[in-house]
């Protein structure tokens, strides 16, 4: 998908939040900068509505709001952090520094800074349950440190991996999956926008395709759109109902195989981020994919294998390092 991402440019204001609960709280820590827990499952809206609040809360959000999303931190390379223009003025000269140490010093320097428009900054620590106790010590520190120039909103799916001192210096809030309906409500606000043809039916086929999952809901929208030219039942069912994610996924188990790594490694950044999808979700799909292509021993072993993953997964960890695993032991099975 190579246009921009309608989660991007169809972002919701605070106003447009579907879910009434979590909006009233959002909407009083505009007036009230506390910190706050956002917690709920995978696509239920956690990074939207935080940074609603910020474009809310700041007249130079740009600025004065960092979002710093955990799992995608520690997946990365110590080049790549580096490089990446949110944090390279912040580690100028730390090439010895560990990630966990990174983090906690672009953490420290940020809430440190002066806000540029107002009088705080907001942090996001998105997917918290994937940062270790030590860590999460240190992050409790810097919370109160600078407890009155900066809001910190963390943002998780399991808020009980979280110590108790983080938990107890912030708001839960808590966002649910939203259902067909808000779906739907919000789907129609996007191709009406985008003046997209559509129909009521085609709306209601990809809110139930995406079960719950908002993001990956906006993403099979888009994709039938710029597919289809619309957003109609036919138009829908042809391109994610009918073909779905097999084919990406059988190139990735090809190339996890032949030892290309890399663009195993690749494809799945692309189901992980471009279409939305969470690890468990890729899993579903990679299994499927497996009863057609393997037998006996080899289809047993990849059912272990997914088990495995699955298991960590749900320990909190980065679902993209532990597919990846899963990636990697395939192609030495190979």
């Amino acid at each position: 998908m190579d246009a921009p991402l309608w989660t991007e440019t169809h972002a919701p204001e605070l106003a447009e939040l579907p879910q009434d609960d979590a909006r009233e709280y959002l909407e009083r820590a505009v007036e009230e900068p506390i910190n706050l827990l956002l917690q709920g499952p995978p696509g239920s809206g956690k990074t939207a509505a935080a940074r609603a609040l910020a474009r809310a809360a700041h007249a130079d959000p740009d600025n004065d709001f960092v979002e710093i999303n955990v799992a995608d931190f520690f997946s990365r390379t110590k080049t790549e952090i580096k490089n990446d223009p949110r944090f390279e003025h912040f580690l100028v000269g730390r090439s010895s520094m560990s990630k966990r140490d990174m983090i906690n010093h672009v953490l420290k320097e940020s809430a440190s800074y002066a806000p540029v428009s107002g009088g705080y900054t907001t942090i996001l620590l998105d997917n918290a349950e994937d940062i270790r106790e030590d860590f999460q010590q240190a992050l409790r520190r810097i919370m109160e440190q600078h407890h009155r120039t900066t809001q910190f909103i963390v943002g998780t799916r399991q808020p009980t991996k979280l110590i108790p001192p983080i938990r107890s210096r912030c708001f839960p809030v808590s966002l649910r999956s939203p259902t067909s309906e808000e779906i739907v409500t919000v789907l129609e606000r996007i191709v009406e926008a985008e003046g997209v043809d559509y129909d009521d039916d085609g709306l209601e086929f990809v809110a139930g395709y995406a079960n719950g999952n908002l993001r990956q809901a906006i993403l099979a929208a888009q994709t039938t759109v710029e597919n289809a030219g619309e957003l109609t039942m036919s138009a829908a069912y042809e391109t994610i109902g009918e073909v779905g994610l097999e084919d990406e996924v059988e190139s990735m188990l090809d190339d996890a195989e032949a030892g290309a790594f890399t663009d195993a490694r690749s494809t799945l950044d692309d189901l992980l981020v471009d279409e939305g999808l969470d690890g468990n979700e890729v899993l579903d799909v990679i299994l499927r994919v497996a009863r057609k292509r393997y037998q006996g021993e080899h289809l047993a072993r990849v059912h272990r294998l997914a088990a495995d993953i699955d298991f960590e997964m749900h320990e909190g960890t980065s679902d993209r390092i532990h597919v990846s695993h899963f990636l990697a032991e395939l192609g030495r099975d190979a």
